[in-house]
């Protein structure tokens, strides 16, 4: 049995779960979920498509999860509380789990990107919103305000 995934004949999941108003920036992005395809439980791999003034996320941390993007094509302007940096093709950026520096790409340019995402998968992660009011606790996959009230 072959182990190739083909990433052209996966089909893409759109937009996110984020609640409203707090969805509108990331309602036309793609992830192909590879890690799925393979069966992966200690880690996730997605194949994301950001098109022109589409962002990642809202910016974010996790408390239990590394993070790991590779840009493919393109160009995403990685933003986090150090600043703006851009990332072109071939370029690369960690984020080491309990790090409460937000982080999220956002594409400004007139071209589809192309991230691969890698990220660890813990039960008692937990993530925080940056800018916005909004966390999920370890062990939910329910959205809260930061003082766990209900959005």
């Amino acid at each position: 049995m072959s182990k190739r995934i083909d990433p052209s004949k996966v089909i893409p999941v759109t937009g996110t779960d984020y609640p409203k108003p707090h969805d509108a920036p990331c309602l036309r992005r793609e992830r192909k979920k590879l890690g799925g395809l393979a069966k992966l439980t200690q880690f996730g791999v997605n194949l994301l498509r950001l098109p022109p003034g589409v962002w990642s996320s809202q910016r974010h941390w996790h408390t239990g999860e590394d993070e790991f993007v590779f840009v493919v094509e393109g160009e995403v302007v990685l933003v986090t509380d150090d600043g703006e940096e851009i990332l072109r093709p071939g370029d690369c950026a960690g984020f080491k789990a309990n790090d409460s520096n937000g982080h999220h790409l956002q594409n400004r340019s007139k071209h589809d990107a192309v991230v691969l995402e890698i990220g660890s998968r813990d039960e008692r992660d937990g993530t925080f919103y940056s800018d916005v009011d909004m966390r999920i606790d370890p062990g939910s996959d329910r959205y809260t305000r930061r003082d766990g009230s209900p959005i």
